[in-house]
């Protein structure tokens, strides 16, 4: 899915990962590389603009919370951008998790009110694919515990209720049409009327597909909205027609004030990009995207999982929310003394406890390009490492752990025994600590990075 997006998006973060520093040069080259990815997908020149704008103001003029580096914070910054682009209205500094929570509260599940029958009503123009939409709609309702009646009232186009009645039948839902009928409106209210005494939660109504430019339709569809009076409106668009999803969208807005968008064919168009910024734009939701031909292949929209995908972040994004959330904790001087190469092995000591709290597995699991990538075995050897290191810190005494240099031949067999360590590791925890130190000066707080490296993982 918008693989030329995508592969843009990551080269324009290469960049700034790989840059010795950050400035404004690096910035504004970071700037026309979003630009560049997001005009070829066919974003609104606008919508480009302001978020690239905004995405400068905020990398030159924002300290990062600390703990975390600048490069990481502009990192949080694109992603926050872009997940806003694509209609996410919260903050861009909370985890993944609590930002996906937060859009499936403000979702589909937010329209429907438990103990009464919830009313969607489908919209779109002709070839958008609404009908094979309901009956997927129909499909992950059930999936997801509702029960789910179908009213068949498109009465354009000949073959719908044929199709819809196919479809439904392999997920035992129950769909109401008139064969024949040519009366919507009149086929939508007796519908309505069928499924009224049976206990289902969601009836979804199927409508003929209509050009924003048809007047007679667009009031048929009025019609329709007083007389079904829904609990949500979808209108389906087709992902290919790219920026004129802007005007589709508003054109049935004001016809029936939608509720939701569902963006069909985004499995190989290079406008998907166009068709979902446009659409959010006008301030209805994208609530489901297509990704398919199949049944299932319908999707609740994550604006900011769809833009980790995109940037090939995993859940990086809930990574730094956890380390930042560590480092609020942390004493600043400390942060200081770390950041600046000049930490304490009391220091080091206190850095391996913060990656113990985040769980190294899921540490190592969540940053781009190592997940999947290190071995099991790999794993358990450094978390092994990092358990006999936190006893041989806690053999040491106050002045060793200040100032490790101290620390001899006769020290270090003290501290070897104490801990239960050979003499061997504890002369390898000095020598990494020294080397982190050393790594930390040079790379001004890209602690994860570095310390990947340093066991030879990264």
């Amino acid at each position: 899915m918008f693989d030329n997006l995508r592969d843009n998006l990551r080269s324009a973060l290469k960049k700034i990962v790989g840059a010795s520093d950050v400035n404004e040069e690096l910035i504004d080259s970071l700037c026309r590389d979003v630009q560049r990815a997001l005009l070829l997908s066919d974003v609104n020149v606008k919508l480009v603009l302001s978020i690239t704008t905004n995405l400068k103001e905020r990398a030159l003029k924002e300290q990062p919370p600390k703990g975390l580096s600048r490069k990481d914070h502009i990192i949080t910054i694109l992603y926050g951008e872009l997940a806003r682009l694509l209609g996410y209205t919260g903050e861009a500094i909370k985890s993944l998790d609590k930002m996906h929570m937060e859009e499936q509260q403000s979702g589909v599940a937010s329209f429907f009110k438990p103990g009464k029958q919830n009313v969607v009503l489908m919209l779109g123009i002709q070839g958008s694919g609404k009908t094979t939409v309901t009956s997927k709609l129909a499909r992950w309702l059930t999936k997801h515990g509702y029960r789910v009646g179908v009213i068949g009232a498109d009465t354009y186009r000949p073959g719908a209720l044929t199709q819809l009645k196919m479809n439904c039948s392999k997920m035992n839902v129950e769909v109401y049409g008139e064969e024949g009928g040519k009366d919507a409106v009149g086929i939508a209210k007796n519908g309505l009327g069928y499924f009224g005494p049976q206990n289902l939660d969601v009836v979804i109504i199927d409508t003929a597909g209509r050009h924003k430019e048809e007047t007679g339709l667009l009031a048929e569809m009025n019609e329709m909205y007083k007389v079904a009076t829904p609990d949500l409106v979808l209108l389906v668009i087709d992902g290919t027609i790219g920026q004129q999803a802007y005007a589709q969208a508003k054109a049935f807005h004001e016809a029936a004030p939608v509720g939701g968008i569902v963006i069909t064919k985004l499995d190989g168009t290079a406008k998907g990009g166009g068709a979902l910024a446009a659409s959010s734009a006008t301030g209805a939701k994208v609530m489901f995207i297509g990704t398919g031909e199949r049944i299932d292949d319908l999707e609740q929209f994550s604006p900011t999982r769809f833009v980790g995908r995109l940037l090939g972040m995993g859940d990086i994004k809930a990574l730094l929310d956890m380390a930042r959330g560590l480092e609020l904790q942390a004493d600043e001087d400390q942060a200081k003394r770390v950041l600046s190469g000049k930490m304490t092995i009391e220091d080091f000591y206190v850095q391996m406890e913060n990656v113990g709290k985040m769980g190294f597995r899921n540490v190592i699991e969540n940053l781009p390009g190592l997940s999947g990538m290190v071995k099991d075995d790999q794993l358990e050897a450094l978390e092994g490492k990092m358990e006999k290191w936190r006893f041989i810190i806690q053999s040491m005494t106050k002045d060793e752990k200040r100032n490790p240099d101290i620390i001899n031949d006769s020290r270090r067999k003290r501290i070897a025994r104490g801990s239960g360590a050979s003499d061997h590791e504890v002369k390898d925890l000095i020598k990494q600590y020294n080397n982190s130190k050393t790594m930390m000066k040079q790379a001004k707080g890209r602690q994860m990075q570095g310390l990947l490296r340093r066991f030879g993982i990264g």
